[in-house]
């Protein structure tokens, strides 16, 4: 039978929202786990794994990273990868070549943070007093610590661990180039497709341009990879638009279990606000940093996934050590029947046991 946008939708559900497992096994499998620094009611990164590990608790990747086989970089996105993925972006050549006075600066740093062994950016800040700059927001931020953060980039520094959710840094070993840069850069697409499939072709190709943050250096070669994906995906057409994904899965036209999620706005389900659209015939947008005059549905709306549609959203905080939830919903109403209404207090339950908090 010939593939519909349903079958897409229940593969792309059911192969992301794979049965429990490990911390370290979650984050091979998924490849990719994207971070943001906003709690509300935890970071994305949690949010996402705590769907995916066992018995997941908000603060288990910062509290675990130091002894994991994984690193924080960019890839397609600024998040958490295994250290053999970070190897295939490095040595990273950034596109915009340093001054000399910043080279002066980085080696400075790089000396210090290397007697040191594991620095805090404070530490960086009163040895070098480099002032304040503009950062990315227009606002003003210490210049030590975007230059940390650019020493990081670079492949001078790792981050070694949190304190307090601030970035600690120590010196990171230079990396070999890639024998094969072509082979090396088909395995950073694979590994982006393998974890936000069945993917519309619109958002393969933002996935070859979004990988150039991750390996800049291979640029050039972006318009060729992409084409040598779409050679060795598996495609379909569906409703008049190309579809793709990892070539040895078969599309799975599996049941929707009888659940509710709540869902981080970057989870891979929800991630492609194209895709999104095409599954679930309504526009999520991430508000966060959207004036609160002009914003929809909330400040850190969380999708609401119910059996295999999102439909509606919910904001969570945590007020006086219990959780406050407000849920929406697209149809502006709740679906009827008692099944609906327990799987969300299960999912609320839930949240609350993976925050750590007590009460209704």
């Amino acid at each position: 039978m010939p593939l519909t946008l349903a079958d897409l939708r229940a593969h792309a559900i059911a192969r992301s929202l794979f049965a429990p497992t490990t911390l370290p096994k979650a984050i091979a499998r998924l490849g990719f786990v994207q971070a943001d620094p906003i709690r509300a009611p935890a970071r994305a990164q949690d949010l996402t794994l705590r769907h995916r590990v066992t018995d997941y608790a908000a603060g288990d990747l910062e509290r675990r990273y130091p002894r994991l086989d994984v690193e924080e970089d960019v890839f397609v996105n600024y998040g958490f990868v295994p250290r053999a993925t970070q190897a295939l972006m490095h040595p990273r050549t950034p596109r915009t070549s340093w001054t000399p006075e910043r080279r002066r600066r980085a080696a400075a740093v790089l000396a210090f943070v290397r007697e040191r062994g594991v620095v805090h950016p404070r530490e960086v800040d009163v040895e070098f007093a480099h002032g304040k700059t503009l950062n990315w927001f227009g606002g003003s931020t210490n210049a030590s610590t975007q230059l940390l953060d650019a020493m990081h980039y670079h492949g001078l520094l790792r981050i070694a661990r949190r304190e307090g959710g601030v970035r600690t840094y120590a010196v990171r070993a230079a990396t070999q180039a890639p024998s094969d840069p072509r082979a090396a850069l088909d395995t950073l697409l694979d590994i982006a497709v393998a974890k936000y499939a069945p993917l519309p072709s619109a958002t393969l190709g933002w996935l070859a341009s979004g990988l150039m943050y991750g390996a800049p250096q291979w640029r050039g070669d972006r318009v060729a990879a992409l084409r040598r994906a779409r050679a060795r995906l598996a495609t379909a057409r569906v409703d008049g638009v190309d579809w793709y994904w990892p070539a040895q899965e078969r599309i799975r036209r599996a049941q929707p279990l009888e659940r509710v999620r709540l869902l981080a706005p970057f989870d891979p389900v929800v991630w492609d606000r194209r895709r999104f659209e095409q599954f679930w015939g309504w526009a999520y947008r991430f508000e966060a940093y959207t004036p609160a005059a002009k914003r929809v549905r909330g400040y850190y709306a969380l999708p609401l996934l119910w059996r295999d549609a999102v439909i509606g959203w919910a904001n969570l905080s945590v007020q006086g050590g219990r959780l406050a939830h407000e849920v929406g919903f697209v149809s502006g109403r709740a679906p009827s029947g008692a099944d609906f209404r327990r799987e969300l207090a299960a999912e609320l339950d839930a949240m609350r046991r993976f925050l750590g908090i007590d009460g209704s």
